[in-house]
């Protein structure tokens, strides 16, 4: 007989059906002679109750049956006449996979903090909230290759190994094959990468975005989901040194086609979350409070806000906030200027367009004034920035210039000037952080419970 999916039980509810169940134990409790089992197998949020009578055999194996234990129970499905579950299991027999020991099973009925359950990240997924925001994440990534696939997009794989540092930061790890306990230097005492691996210095990229644009200018509308990594030391709750990216590239495109795409695409994800995953979202609601169901669901259909950046910095210079960062045109807008933006003024979510040329990066197209760049950030209420896009420079001349000017060595980027001397066109992109999203939709507070094993510093556990 197949194995049946909880999630599939329930929402079947073919009773009178002989079932199969595989999953771990939650609980287990004996009244009058009858035992009582609540399974979970992952497949949703709710459990389902095993019933198994004393004259059945399978009661005698009640006994191994403690929580955390895997078991394959078979019976007949039946309306349960309990309160809060309409359907439970008549148990015919149970087979016990792995036991697990009451005394030193670390998941017990109590609740457990985050924290603690940051330090047993090979079993959190069982629990109720790893269940949930697991499951939303699987939804989201779904969704993702829905919403560009129906559109005509191609999914392109960017590479992980790259000699070349997409936002100019320079916080990347090193990928060699050299001997680090005796690497080669040159003569002025560095390390000599020409006789590494590839024969120059590789890193692991921090985006895929330069590699989709030459694929955009060939096969018109692409896109990239795949792991990024960034080496910056910084150990908060916003922060991952592997995460995943989603970044669309558009031949023939401009700012206002890249804002348009990229709202279209928050509001299908939020509908999306709402259809497929309202029950897991309502658990986040009810015991985090930093998610709610009515919130995405005016996310799904309310118009954005758009501003450029010098009204934002208006608005910012006229609020009675007190700032822990200044508020100045020319100064990036710090998280805390992007919330009030988002919470206090416009209540909803907001794209900001038209930054500061200085404060972007060199391949974002310049603007007529010159002064500033056709740039844009969506900003979302509680996280702030969630999507940072542009229209890119397509104007040799003009990259080329924006390129010394950031001092951005031309030696592994001639390939991408190639671009705008063979048929180069208008187009534009934006990236979205997977992890950052999965975090405003579960409400989350610290990333590092978005995602299965969480890389950080000195964080790589599992």
């Amino acid at each position: 007989m197949q194995r049946l999916r909880i999630k599939n039980i329930l929402s079947e509810g073919n009773t009178g059906q002989a079932v199969n169940i595989c999953g771990w134990v939650r609980t287990r409790r004996e009244s009058k002679g009858i035992g009582f089992i609540a399974l979970s197998d992952g497949s949703t949020q709710e459990t389902l109750q095993l019933v198994v009578p004393e004259a059945s055999q399978a009661f005698q194996k009640l006994i191994h049956c403690n929580t955390g234990a895997a078991i394959k129970a078979t019976g007949l499905l039946k309306e349960s006449p309990a309160q809060g579950q309409r359907f439970e299991v008549e148990v015919s027999g149970i087979e016990i996979f792995g036991d697990a020991d009451p005394v030193s099973y670390p998941l017990q009925k109590k609740g457990h903090t985050l924290e603690f359950l940051r330090e047993i990240g090979h079993l959190r997924p069982r629990t109720n909230t790893f269940g949930a925001v697991f499951r939303v994440r699987n939804i989201l990534a779904e969704a993702v290759h829905e919403f560009f696939q129906c559109r005509g997009f191609i999914w392109v794989h960017t590479p992980i190994i790259t000699a070349s540092d997409c936002e100019g930061a320079g916080d990347l790890f090193t990928v060699t094959s050299l001997d680090l306990q005796k690497p080669p230097k040159g003569d002025n005492g560095d390390i000599d990468f020409t006789q590494d691996f590839f024969g120059k210095h590789a890193y692991l990229t921090v985006s895929g975005q330069l590699e989709a644009e030459f694929l955009a200018m060939s096969l018109g509308d692409v896109y990239t989901f795949g792991p990024t990594f960034r080496a910056e030391n910084s150990n908060t709750s916003r922060h991952l040194s592997e995460f995943w990216m989603i970044e669309p590239e558009m031949a023939f495109a401009d700012l206002k086609d890249d804002m348009q795409l990229a709202e279209e695409f928050f509001r299908f994800l939020c509908r999306k979350i709402l259809e497929k995953g309202e029950s897991d979202i309502a658990f986040l609601e009810k015991f985090y409070k930093n998610t709610s169901i009515a919130e995405l669901k005016t996310l799904a259909e309310k118009p954005f806000v758009h501003i450029s950046y010098t009204e934002a910095i208006k608005e910012l210079e006229k609020s009675k906030e007190k700032f822990e960062f200044p508020v100045k045109w020319g100064l990036d807008l710090q998280s805390e200027h992007e919330r009030y933006l988002t919470d206090k003024v416009f209540k909803g979510p907001v794209i900001v367009t038209d930054y500061p040329k200085e404060i972007k990066a060199f391949y974002m197209r310049l603007n007529p004034d010159e002064k500033t760049v056709a740039a844009m950030d969506i900003l979302v209420p509680k996280i702030g920035e969630i999507i940072g896009g542009s229209q890119r420079e397509e104007r040799l001349e003009v990259l080329t210039e924006r390129m010394r000017h950031a001092e951005i060595p031309f030696e592994n980027m001639e390939w991408y000037l190639d671009l705008r001397r063979y048929g180069s066109a208008p187009h534009a992109g934006f990236g979205l952080g997977f992890e950052r999203l999965v975090q405003y939709i579960t409400g989350m507070s610290n990333i590092r419970d978005v995602i299965p094993c969480p890389r950080a510093p000195q964080t790589i556990k599992f």
